[in-house]
């Protein structure tokens, strides 16, 4: 019987698996593994130790960014205080601050008077009882040229009225002066003691000098009744702007409660001795108003401005007042501060003091040429 040919049965199968590989074993493969795993580990501890490094020994912008947001922020800070300054002192002391009108007269004795003239003025609340101002407000002789001619002849200067009118105030307020300084335009006036005034809020005088570039903050009553009738109502304006009689026009301006101070607003230009140098506009009317820095403090006084030039309004420094205010705050009888009595100070000669300053300033409206002389 012939032998049959062999053929491959059902189930058996002869081929190999597509994946092996006959040289791999176990050990092979789990050797593979723990090389990854390894390499895995060193990188994480490599990112570790890097980021260990570069923390402790780079830079730190960020403290310094912090550094510079925080100045930033100062700085817009100091700008939005300058830019509200103005309104801010003006709403918070304008109650305080009083429009001065006064008559005076040079004559000889038993003569009709040779010179009577009106002044105006501004003056601000100090200390309880006392306002500031500049001493040719309080004298108004003083540094005019016709009544120093006057008085080196033998006349005699008296001030025949001297009042106050406050914002908040229907009628006006008796003053007089006390102390005045005998080598700056300065002076300190004796408040008559009432119910209102003992209400007046005292403005704060800085305790150091402020530094040229600084904003200053001015107020005052520039060109007097004339400014004040100038800004007023219509109804009011009509009735009161052809007026030529001032005392008038102001006690129907205060009976209205149109007494109001105005502000002007510039930059603190130079500070010579007791001098400061401002571009903030005023007028005949503005002297003896407080002059704000940035920080709403009373830097000076206002004073003078040279005619045609705008940058050039001039104060006197706060600290030549304070002499001032402790020789009047000792002039005044305690019984006129908390009783109200007519001051028994305005009956003794007005106390002159010595304020170690420059030469005073001689008017309110100055021409070059008397500046220039200043030392």
């Amino acid at each position: 019987m012939a032998d049959e040919e062999q053929r491959p049965g059902k189930g058996t199968d002869h081929s190999e698996p597509s994946n092996y590989e006959p040289n791999q074993t176990n050990d092979d493969v789990v050797g593979e593994n723990w090389t990854r795993t390894v390499q895995f580990a060193a990188g994480v501890l490599v990112l570790i130790l890097t980021g260990v490094l570069v923390d402790r020994y780079a830079p730190q912008p960020n403290s310094q960014l912090q550094q510079e947001v925080a100045d930033l922020h100062q700085q817009v800070q100091q700008l939005e205080q300058s830019q509200a300054m103005p309104a801010s002192v003006l709403n918070e002391y304008r109650d305080s601050i009083c429009y001065i009108y006064g008559v005076y007269n040079v004559s000889f004795p038993n003569q009709a008077p040779k010179l009577r003239a009106r002044v105006s003025g501004t003056g601000f609340v100090v200390a309880q009882g006392l306002l500031a101002t500049n001493r040719h407000v309080a004298e108004p002789w003083y540094g005019d040229p016709e009544a120093d001619v006057l008085i080196r002849r033998g006349a005699t200067p008296t001030l025949e009225k001297l009042i106050a009118f406050f914002p908040e105030s229907p009628t006006p307020v008796e003053i007089m002066p006390a102390v005045v300084s005998s080598t700056a335009d300065l002076a300190v006036l004796h408040l008559d003691f009432t119910p209102f005034t003992k209400k007046l809020k005292p403005l704060p005088l800085a305790a150091k000098p402020t530094a040229p570039g600084d904003t200053v903050t001015v107020i005052g009553y520039p060109m007097g009744v004339a400014g004040m009738v100038a800004k007023s109502p219509s109804p009011v304006y009509d009735k009161l702007a052809y007026r030529h009689d001032d005392i008038g026009a102001a006690n129907e301006l205060a009976a209205l409660s149109l007494i109001r101070p105005s502000a002007t607003v510039g930059h603190l230009g130079d500070v010579v001795g007791n001098k400061l140098i401002y571009d903030a506009g005023t007028a005949h009317g503005g002297s003896g108003g407080p002059v704000f820095n940035s920080r709403g403090e009373v830097i000076g006084v206002n004073s003078a401005f040279i005619d045609g030039f705008s940058g050039g309004t001039l104060g006197i420094a706060a600290e030549s007042l304070r002499p001032l205010l402790v020789a009047a705050e000792n002039r005044v009888p305690k019984s006129d501060v908390y009783i109200g009595a007519q001051a028994t100070s305005a009956k003794e000669p007005v106390k002159t003091v010595e304020t170690h300053a420059a030469s005073p300033v001689p008017a309110h409206v100055l021409p070059p040429s008397a500046v220039s002389e200043q030392p």
